[in-house]
């Protein structure tokens, strides 16, 4: 459920309108996973997490990173011809042939569905030229989503010494990657039937096909190195949690008990609405809603403060900065006046990055 947390702010240079000591979340929960995080999907904030930082081998989760780049290639209803050095990857496959022509669409619920190898080797040559020339394109888009202890070296997640990634950071990603239709589509589909084929392919994920209805998508991986690895999403009311389990012998268990637990103990609370702002005879611009996620204790120990910028010749009055006792969780740039669309576009995406989530459409 979602709550509203009305700021009425005094436009002086500092002025809380509560602060109370914060009292942390303190999570109940045992996880089989070595590495894992419970991520609240809109915040970016981190609810759980057990050496969610440690970079390490992560399987097939790696596809999750090849769909968002084919997705927003534009390029999804092209034909792809099927390259030799595609059918014969090793792995898992959706058993393509050679000189085949398959929609780039196929090829990428082929990929998420039934994690296909060969169709990861096939949307790297398409979109990216070439294999080599699609990894650049992945590692470039971890760099600009914040994936800091991320590396790839191929589309499908075979263990290599230089593939590796984070609890942390798969949860950026799939934050990311939920937010474009096609992929929410691609993703919680439990089955597709291509033209090309005379079967369906189904869902690999039984988080999403049997054991927890919430569930919004997600995608498995297992390696003998890397062991079980899984990255899934659920909604509840309102809140969307993403979940990451890296080598877990226990992972279907792991992810219903974190998602379980956060919404039993998080709500999303809205603390601020887009618009203008009227105080002391003047009025003021804020770029966007916020929610951020929060246990009852914190909602209690929530405030608010406005640091204005005194002389500034622009137009950004000043920040806001949300906080729980004396911690603060979000901030937020307060103007002067609305700024123009092509402007707040560049705002929306800056302020995007500094909570942690990756900017949306205007």
């Amino acid at each position: 459920m979602r709550r509203c947390f009305w700021v009425f702010m005094t436009f002086t240079l500092l002025f809380p309108i509560f602060t109370i000591d914060r009292v942390q979340a303190n999570p109940n929960i045992s996880v089989s996973a070595e590495r894992a995080v419970l991520m609240d999907a809109e915040s970016g904030r981190v609810l759980y997490e057990k050496n969610a930082y440690d970079p390490t081998l992560i399987a097939s989760t790696t596809k999750i990173m090849t769909a968002i780049i084919a997705i927003e290639s534009g390029k999804m209803e092209e034909k792809v011809k099927v390259s030799k050095r595609a059918v014969y990857t090793e792995g898992s496959s959706i058993y393509l042939t050679e000189d085949e022509k398959i929609p780039l669409k196929d090829l990428v619920y082929g990929l998420m569905l039934r994690s296909g190898n060969d169709s990861a080797i096939a949307i790297a040559e398409h979109v990216g030229g070439s294999v080599e020339g699609f990894v650049q394109l992945m590692n470039e888009k971890a760099d600009w989503l914040g994936m800091n202890h991320s590396n790839f070296e191929n589309p499908h997640g075979l263990d290599g010494e230089t593939h590796y990634s984070s609890a942390y950071d798969l949860g950026l990603l799939m934050a990311y990657s939920m937010k474009n239709e096609t992929f929410r589509e691609v993703t919680g589909s439990e089955m597709y039937r291509s033209e090309n084929r005379d079967y369906a392919w189904m869902n690999k994920n039984k988080m999403l096909t049997q054991y927890y209805d919430p569930t919004t998508g997600g995608k498995t991986g297992f390696t003998k190195a890397a062991g079980r690895t899984l990255v899934t999403s659920a909604e509840k009311e309102g809140m969307e949690l993403i979940a990451v389990t890296l080598n877990a012998p226990d992972d279907w268990n792991d992810h219903t008990q974190m998602y379980e637990w956060g919404f039993k103990n998080f709500e999303t609370v809205k603390l601020q609405s887009e618009g203008v702002v009227e105080a002391n005879g003047q009025t003021y611009y804020v770029p966007r809603d916020i929610y951020y996620p929060l246990t009852m204790t914190e909602q209690e120990d929530l405030s608010a403060t406005f640091y204005r910028y005194d002389q500034n010749q622009s137009d950004l009055a000043g920040v806001t900065y949300f906080m729980v006792g004396k911690t603060p969780v979000v901030e937020a740039p307060v103007w002067k006046e609305r700024p123009s669309q092509s402007f707040l576009s560049e705002v929306k995406s800056f302020f995007s990055r500094m909570v942690g989530v990756a900017p949306w459409s205007t």
